[in-house]
């Protein structure tokens, strides 16, 4: 499967769309470069094209994204009157594409925005959109695509402007869920219950042992999924946890640097101010003065 990776935000938006009826012995145009990505979600019937050297049979209940930046071709006429929705939209950030999902790639984009929880800066994280798709359930995409054409009547107005921007968001939701019908891997799920566990817990002393007992995994599986899926072991991503804390509290209260520590699980001030150093190349309190005024 050809996933898209859509850097989030910027949202991806809609430009426009309708719906169109191709009757028998019709062919798709062929384009190069159109510079906006094309969602057909067909109906009835069935599409027959082309990107690059990649063909696609799209028939009802399935969708398929063209991309801006390629060579789209009809491979064949259609057998049948052929009813589809097309949409064009755009995203402003960047956007890549893979024959996986993401949990099966190398962590260390993932790894920079789970910790990178500093609300002075905006924070970006991935989509995946297949590029084709049997829809999940394609009544309720029917039904969102006419309320998204239908808007066009009145696209003039900013309201109604918004109102599609919103019903495409759950297009993109939509297709997003067309996806994860298998569901997450078994050590995705894994390091996700790991990780919520020291994020919930992450002001008290957690062992290995208490890990692995309270999700029901062992430890050492535990270590091996959080290091394919976050790149770091259990002990590390609970450390960066709480630094990523400290420095919340740092900027945001007047709090003793001794009592931050305390707060985010440091028993002694001494090693909170080691690892914060370590992990940030500064100290808390040069850390504090470097957002201070005066």
């Amino acid at each position: 499967m050809t996933i898209l990776h859509l850097t989030v935000p910027p949202l991806p938006h809609y430009i426009i769309g309708g719906y169109a009826v191709a009757p028998t012995g019709r062919k798709h145009p062929s384009r190069r470069n159109i510079e906006v990505f094309d969602l057909l979600v067909v109906t009835s019937g069935c599409l027959y094209l082309g990107e690059e050297a990649q063909e696609y049979e799209v028939s009802a209940g399935h969708s398929l994204i063209l991309r801006p930046d390629a060579y789209h071709y009809a491979t064949r006429a259609c057998q049948e009157q052929t009813g589809y929705y097309w949409i064009h939209f755009q995203t402003l950030g960047k956007w890549g594409l893979s024959d996986q999902s993401l949990s099966a790639e190398p962590a260390e984009p993932k790894d920079e925005n789970i910790f990178a929880s500093n609300k002075y800066t905006t924070q970006t994280f991935t989509k995946q959109l297949p590029q084709f798709a049997k829809l999940l359930q394609p009544s309720k995409m029917d039904n969102l695509l006419r309320q998204l054409v239908q808007l066009n009547m009145n696209d003039h107005i900013p309201s109604v402007k918004w109102k599609q921007q919103l019903v495409f968001q759950e297009v993109i939701e939509h297709l997003s869920a067309s996806m994860e019908t298998a569901g997450p891997s078994p050590s995705a799920l894994c390091a996700e219950q790991a990780a919520s566990y020291l994020r919930e817990h992450y002001q008290e002393d957690i062992t290995a042992q208490e890990l692995g007992e309270s999700i029901n995994f062992h430890p050492v599986y535990i270590a091996r999924c959080m290091q394919k899926e976050f790149g770091c072991a259990p002990f590390d991503y609970l450390m960066r946890f709480r630094i990523e804390r400290a420095k919340l509290l740092l900027l945001q209260t007047d709090l003793p640097i001794a009592r931050i520590g305390e707060e985010v699980g440091f028993n002694h001030a001494a090693y909170f101010t080691s690892c914060f150093a370590k992990y940030e190349g500064i100290s808390p309190r040069k850390y504090r003065q470097r957002f201070s005024h005066g």
